[in-house]
């Protein structure tokens, strides 16, 4: 009698150990999804609140290299405002990496402590920015180009390929000729350049509630929540990190449409980067072989449906962005491998190969 109460017990805690596990394998993933739903609500505040700015006076518009949300007149305080939020939001950002890399290094399934921190941290700089908007309105755009702000994103595009090159290929599931050793640096240290893009971008602009803006802010606020559930599953989930990388088609194709029309520049941007999706990203995902037939098929179907209207001889647009891409992660590659023998030349040591993250579950490297 004894023995077997005792085996109904140990039975009793082993279902209640699993669905503990339960729990924990998806908190971080329910955190994921309340951030998604934080993030539109923030944005909405934008909206908002951005009413409030429509009276301030602003130089007109000077063209494509020229940023229109911007001071006439400038002072000291409205660009100390700007660059000391800025400053401190990525200096706290850095040392929030540093500290999860080196003091807890480990990936879980529900949050950590850091996540908490990160995420309050993150929000009360999203707060910061909303007073510092109203108060003193310039954006860091003051002091920089415009190109810098539309760069930091590229470039966090670019390092996603290079990193990702093992697990998904670079062209139709086949891998560039890039050393693990460079992936495996860009795999673990690439925190600190994507939380520089989200948080250099975030303060370039004042938080106004154009469309654009809107669209935008809402992108970094999605950037700043992935930056924040660094250390956990919710991180490296497949379908998670490819929505972040597709939200820069939206995002560019609906910015087209606003500023140039439907006769603009926006099928560069839609196909552009849903190319890259076709030739790269979705062979990452563990789809089947007919699947991204399919994918394929309608990808091309809808460049020709397009283009028939537009004239075939503007086709040639679609690869730019494609063009653009890869061969910036030849380069990225290039120095980066570069960077890594000055290093153990000066060194004598050879640096690191571990990527500091596990690999998404199920997302081995599929072939056509």
């Amino acid at each position: 009698m004894g023995e077997r109460d005792g085996g109904i017990r140990l039975a009793g805690n082993r279902i209640i150990l699993s669905m503990l596990n339960i729990f924990r394998r998806t908190e971080s993933h329910r955190a994921l999804l309340w951030g998604v739903v934080a993030s539109a609500v923030l944005t909405g505040l934008v909206w908002l609140l951005g009413e409030r700015l429509h009276g301030i006076r602003l130089l007109p518009d000077q063209g494509a290299s020229w940023y229109y949300w911007k001071l006439p007149e400038p002072t000291v305080w409205t660009r100390a405002s700007a660059w000391l939020g800025y400053a401190a939001h990525q200096l706290a950002a850095w040392g929030l990496i540093y500290y999860a890399q080196t003091r807890v290094r480990r990936y879980t399934s529900g949050l950590q402590r850091i996540n908490i921190v990160a995420l309050a941290v993150n929000f009360g700089f999203i707060v910061l920015h909303t007073l510092q908007t109203h108060l003193f309105y310039d954006g860091i755009a003051q002091d920089v180009s415009i190109f810098s702000s539309q760069g930091s994103v590229v470039i966090l595009l670019i390092m996603v390929l290079l990193m990702e090159n093992g697990r998904r290929g670079l062209f139709a599931g086949r891998p560039a000729p890039i050393s693990t050793e460079v992936v495996g640096f860009a795999r673990k240290y690439h925190g600190y350049l994507f939380s520089w893009a989200a948080v250099y971008t975030f303060w370039y602009h004042p938080m106004e509630n154009t469309s654009g803006h809107l669209i935008g802010f809402f992108y970094m606020f999605l950037l700043l929540l992935q930056g924040s559930l660094f250390m956990t599953r919710a991180h490296t989930n497949r379908w998670w990190t490819m929505t972040l990388e597709l939200m820069v088609a939206v995002h560019g194709t609906l910015v087209a449409v606003m500023s140039s029309g439907p006769d603009g520049a926006w099928p560069m941007f839609l196909f552009g980067f849903l190319g890259v999706f076709v030739i790269t990203q979705m062979h990452g995902l563990g789809l089947s072989r007919n699947v991204r037939w399919v994918l394929a098929a309608v990808y091309v179907g809808a460049v020709l449906l397009v283009y028939a209207g537009r004239g075939m001889g503007r086709v040639d647009e679609i690869v730019r962005i494609p063009a653009i891409e890869y061969l910036l992660v030849a380069v990225l590659a290039a120095l980066a491998w570069l960077g890594l023998r000055a290093a153990r030349l000066v060194t004598g040591r050879r640096p690191a190969k571990d990527s500091g993250e596990p690999e998404p579950a199920g997302t081995s490297r599929t072939t056509p």
